[in-house]
């Protein structure tokens, strides 16, 4: 069972101690991602994600970091998001000391050299390059984009080239100290250590953060009465696109029916969109369907990349999918297999340290509160034929549906006209 802890700074210490293995995974989230940005610093907590490998007091050259992790064989990282920012390592378990000295360095003795700054400018600026020429990922941005608009929740997390160039070192130092205070950290460490030890060791690394009231993210607005398209013109052999709703934020117990549907619809090689679309008219190599949820907003959306000149087929029969639920009722066999699936995906994904570190954590940092995965299954039994259909009628109205395409189009009204359910 896991446990947590609140120092006197307000800082969470989420602990998980696992027997069967012989590594751990220390993990600290701070909440708070491209949401919290500005238009005129946007993609700033993702800069700020990258200066953090790039040199501390205590290892001030910008490899010293990845060569002390490097020589134990451990494994790091970090990552970007909406909502939420995270640094992470992965150890042997007698590495304890060293994964705590290093997070609690970058942490708390990034240098942000200016001259790294620029020079790390440049390779995010070919991260976004990289991005854009995938459209199959690039669509996935435009998605957001058409959901939410000029708004933070609308904006790319690595943001855009012309406002990254303009980002100060003081901008960043600025937003860091404000965001990474104690209120706004949740520690996660799951594996292989003696639990009243390595939680003493986190509060002598961690215990001085500073209690620092942080910005906060404005609420995402939300206004559609009609179907919507955005279409990005390229000249590609496949188009990419993302069809599908708004639906719930992380708090709404709909997402359970919700979690159920988008499997039966597009979650496993045995889903009606994988049969139907792929095996039976070879007309995608991938496609997928998928919920997500953030604290104030949600969507669930079909993906996939279609042979250009059969793009207006594909959209018709993922809507006659949708429109087919919220009309019938899936039937017992179905729903089972969707239920079965989710449950034992859940326990295959928790199978290593890292794996526990963001489940606790990410729930910790959004929620502010933990769901093991006995009760997500209990949750999801629950989940009934009434459940979905309810929940199908209730999302798949034509005034929900939203279109992001990528490929050789330019007529908008032409697939706006097709966005009927």
């Amino acid at each position: 069972m896991f446990k947590k802890t609140i120092l006197k700074n307000g800082l969470r210490i989420i602990t998980f101690p696992m027997k069967n293995t012989r590594a751990l995974t220390l993990l600290i989230l701070v909440a708070t991602g491209s949401k919290y940005e500005k238009k005129e610093n946007n993609g700033i907590s993702h800069l700020l994600e990258h200066m953090a490998f790039k040199g501390t007091k205590k290892r001030p050259q910008t490899i010293d970091i990845a060569k002390e992790l490097d020589r134990v064989g451990g494994l790091y990282n970090a990552f970007t998001g909406k909502e939420s920012m995270g640094f992470w390592v992965k150890v042997g378990a007698t590495h304890f000391d060293l994964a705590t000295d290093v997070l609690s360095d970058m942490v708390f003795n990034s240098l942000f050299k200016k001259e790294e700054i620029a020079k790390e400018k440049k390779v995010i600026f070919e991260e976004i390059n990289m991005m854009k020429d995938s459209p199959s990922r690039y669509v996935l941005e435009l998605w957001g984009k058409l959901l939410y608009g000029d708004q933070p929740a609308g904006w790319p997390i690595a943001g855009e080239k012309k406002t990254i160039e303009k980002i100060s070192r003081k901008e960043i130092l600025d937003y860091f100290k404000n965001q990474f205070g104690a209120k706004n950290i949740v520690i996660s460490l799951t594996g292989n250590f003696k639990e009243k030890k390595a939680i003493s060791k986190i509060k002598s690394f961690f215990g001085r953060l500073k209690k620092i009231k942080p910005i906060f993210k404005k609420p995402t607005i939300e206004i559609q009465k009609k179907p919507e398209v955005l279409i990005n013109f390229k000249e590609t052999d496949q188009a990419h696109l993302c069809l599908g709703v708004r639906t719930f934020d992380i708090f709404q117990p709909e997402r359970y029916p919700l979690a159920v549907m988008s499997v039966i619809l597009g979650g496993i090689m045995s889903s009606r969109l994988f049969i139907k679309v792929r095996e039976k008219r070879s007309l995608a190599y991938y496609i997928r369907t998928f919920p997500q949820h953030y604290t104030d907003t949600g969507f669930l959306v079909t993906h996939t990349g279609i042979d250009n000149k059969r793009v207006e087929e594909a959209i018709k029969i993922i809507l006659n999918e949708y429109s087919d639920l919220k009309t019938k009722k899936v039937s017992k066999r179905e729903l089972k297999k969707a239920k079965e699936n989710i449950k034992g995906r859940l326990y295959l994904g928790l199978e290593t340290s890292d794996a526990w570190a963001t489940f606790l954590g990410s729930q910790e940092i959004l929620k502010k509160e933990i769901s093991t995965p006995v009760k997500e299954c209990k949750r999801i039994d629950k989940v009934s034929q009434a459940d979905v259909l309810k929940v199908a009628k209730n999302l798949f109205r034509p005034e929900k549906l939203n279109l992001a395409l990528i490929g050789p189009f330019k007529d908008k009204e032409k697939f706006k006209k097709l966005l009927r359910i």
